[in-house]
């Protein structure tokens, strides 16, 4: 009785094209999965950069390394002058 008939060879080929389906709907799975966690973390990271873009376009004077002066407040150049005109006096 011989091993190799046209029977196994449609049995195995069969199931061949089983186990790769099988393997493809997997990966589609991790891909699709993969795809969409990107996205939201890219959205997360969009909505961040435009909370703070909003924020720092809505109150420019609370910037680090800025001096933002008004009526009520004394700049540095208007302390300095001060000083230099009490030393002279």
């Amino acid at each position: 009785m011989p091993i190799f008939t046209k029977r196994n060879a449609l049995v195995g080929f069969l199931t061949l094209r089983a186990i790769e389906r099988a393997r493809r709907r997997r990966r589609v799975g991790w891909r699709l999965a993969t795809i969409v966690a990107l996205g939201v973390v890219s959205a997360g990271v969009l909505a961040i950069v435009a909370a703070v873009m909003l924020r720092r376009h809505r109150e420019p004077e609370h910037l680090q390394g800025y001096v933002a002066a008004t009526d009520e407040e004394q700049t540095p150049a208007s302390i300095a002058a001060e000083a230099e005109s009490s030393q002279a006096a």
